[in-house]
């Protein structure tokens, strides 16, 4: 039996290796739950819920903070329910699943508020509910998976880069499920990562990745689906079986979506955000319109016939293929194949008049430069679309800054079952 130490002993300075008692009172953002070390510094403590009394040993210890893992469940939360994988503990692709799912739920607004105040000093915001995803399970429609040194399929453990191999993964939809299983790589120092999609009528992709301009010896698929190998740069594309991308449906409409292209992995939930911001912008139709990080398109097929002009700007290459073909029927939109941080300083050059703008950046936001020449180009209503709460909050601190108000913020749950939270937000300008 480890040596617990006493909570009465507020001196002594935490060590790795030392085990504590303690009952974590709010959940961080990354999969975590927050508790108070004696000396009262921050312990963060994944697969525990707050308010439930646990055992922990430390693994890490900053001057300011700590981690530790779970010893011991001394009084579990009602919120905690059995997880439904084998895997979940070893494997860092879930989080949650030891939470009842509506708790998640209020788990996800909370974070997202707590990101507003302490990252983004806006205090007293009203975050909605957030959303629940119609399906918390088999959702997802793209999987990426790393590969270890004997060729298995696997996802990187919490908090490494040690790669956990897999025999299930029940986030995967159906057809994604069929077909992962049955992939073998025989070269796993040319194919480092593999992707699985499925399309809207049930067919399948693999996309293997790989450091190597041309492809190695593929993957050994047993199905019948389309393979593309995906290289260092993006004219490193080669069909090895089938075509180079699939058609996704979201609310009727059809989109392309090539292999190097971005799209949502929980169509269910897309469908609600796209209502979400129909419902809650306001267009008149005269507008001119400018979506960043447009993708393939998606946004922008619903806002077109909306509004009398789109500005779209989009720097993968493949997606912005994808992006004439979805938006072919449009004669105004007008996209821009080049980084948000090279196109913004051209419309300011010109004297662009901008209405609104809706952007979708990666998990990283917006750089300084794109915040910078966004505000410039003084756009009177901005949606922002974040799947990154801590950069939208470090966004959102700037956007204040500089004259826009936060109108209303929603999470939804495209991600259930893990930390990851996506956002839209509503801003108008005020100066």
């Amino acid at each position: 039996m480890p040596n617990t130490v006493p909570f009465d002993d507020p001196l002594k300075k935490p060590q790795v290796g030392e085990v504590y008692e303690l009952t974590p009172s709010t959940w961080a953002y990354g999969g975590e739950a927050m508790g108070r070390l004696p000396d009262g510094r921050a312990v963060f403590v994944a697969y525990t819920l707050p308010g439930e009394h646990v055992r922990i040993r430390l693994t890490e210890v900053k001057s300011h903070y700590a981690r530790g893992e779970v010893e011991a469940i001394l009084q579990p939360s009602p919120d905690r329910v059995p997880p439904r994988c084998p895997h979940f503990g070893v494997c860092g692709g879930c989080h949650y699943q030891h939470v009842h799912y509506a708790a998640q739920l209020a788990a996800k607004t909370a974070i997202v508020r707590d990101q507003l105040e302490r990252i983004g000093k806006l205090y007293g915001v009203k975050v909605a509910p957030t959303v629940p995803s119609p399906r918390p399970w088999e959702y997802r429609n793209n999987l990426q998976f790393h590969v270890d040194a004997q060729g298995r399929l696997g996802f990187h453990r919490f908090r490494s880069e040690e790669i956990v191999p897999i025999e299930t993964c029940l986030l995967a939809d159906p057809v994604v499920a069929q077909v992962w299983p049955n992939i073998h790589v025989e070269d796993p120092e040319a194919i480092r990562r593999v992707q699985v999609r499925s399309g809207a009528e049930g067919e399948a992709m693999v996309v293997l990745e790989g450091e190597s301009p041309k492809p190695p010896a593929a993957a050994r698929v047993e199905s019948e689906v389309s393979v593309v190998y995906l290289g260092p740069s993006p004219e490193d594309v080669y069909v090895l079986a089938g075509r180079s991308y699939l058609v996704q449906e979201v609310k009727g409409r059809l989109f392309r979506v090539s292999a190097g292209a971005f799209f949502q992995v929980n169509l269910a939930v897309a469908e609600l955000m796209i209502d979400h911001i129909l419902e809650n912008l306001p267009l008149e139709g005269e507008e001119t319109l400018l979506e960043l990080y447009a993708g393939v398109g998606l946004f922008t097929a619903f806002l077109a016939p909306r509004v009398r002009r789109v500005i779209a700007v989009e720097a993968s290459p493949a997606a912005c293929e994808d992006f004439a073909v979805n938006l072919d029927e449009f004669d105004h939109v007008a996209l821009y194949e080049a980084p948000v941080e090279d196109v913004l300083p051209h419309l300011l050059a010109q004297g662009e008049r901008v209405d609104v703008a809706l952007l979708d950046p990666p998990r990283t936001g917006l750089s300084k430069q794109a915040l910078r020449d966004l505000v410039r180009l003084a756009p009177r209503r901005i949606v922002y679309v974040s799947c990154n709460p801590a950069t939208l909050a470090r966004d959102a601190h700037q956007l204040a800054e500089q004259g826009y108000r936060l109108v209303r913020i929603t999470p939804f749950d495209m991600f259930p079952q893990t930390y990851h939270i996506e956002t839209v937000s509503f801003w108008e300008r005020t100066v």
